[in-house]
């Protein structure tokens, strides 16, 4: 794929790009995720900070604390309230983009599961990828899967 990544929200108003590749993408299971995606889990494409931009529109943002304990702030569109990215107060140089909202995802291939310990019992968790009972210590192994398959 070509850089600049797009995507935006379902009602148009907000638009973003990412101007770099991704860092990993990855499933989690804990129960915000399942709570925010109406779904059995969320995915969370990582993102370096400075490789995304709004290019129109303005998100709207709310806090809460995660699983893990940790704080998420969350930006979605005011209008019809789709969940756009999330910025960790512990992970400033990053931020997590909602896959779904790509205008493209047809490239998108998860490399790894967190808080498998929250997943729902009908789902089947691959054996060949990065699993995690909870939140995991080093991002870093998630990243470098993401790099080998990428490549």
């Amino acid at each position: 794929m070509n850089f600049p990544y797009t995507g935006g929200c379902q009602c148009g108003q907000i638009r973003y790009e990412i101007r770099a590749e991704p860092l990993t993408l990855y499933v989690c299971h804990c129960t915000e995720c399942q709570k925010q995606s109406s779904s059995a889990f969320g995915m969370s494409l990582t993102v370096a900070r400075d490789a995304f931009a709004i290019i129109q529109g303005q998100p709207k943002a709310w806090s809460r604390k995660a699983d893990s304990g940790r704080e998420v702030k969350n930006w979605f569109c005011g209008d019809c309230g789709t969940r756009l990215f999330h910025e960790r107060t512990y992970s400033p140089d990053t931020i997590n983009v909602k896959p779904g909202t790509l205008d493209d995802t047809s490239w998108l291939h998860p490399v790894g599961n967190l808080w498998t310990s929250k997943a729902q019992p009908w789902v089947i968790i691959p054996e060949q990828m990065l699993n995690y009972d909870g939140q995991p210590e080093d991002v870093h192994l998630l990243w470098e899967k993401w790099r080998q398959q990428r490549l």
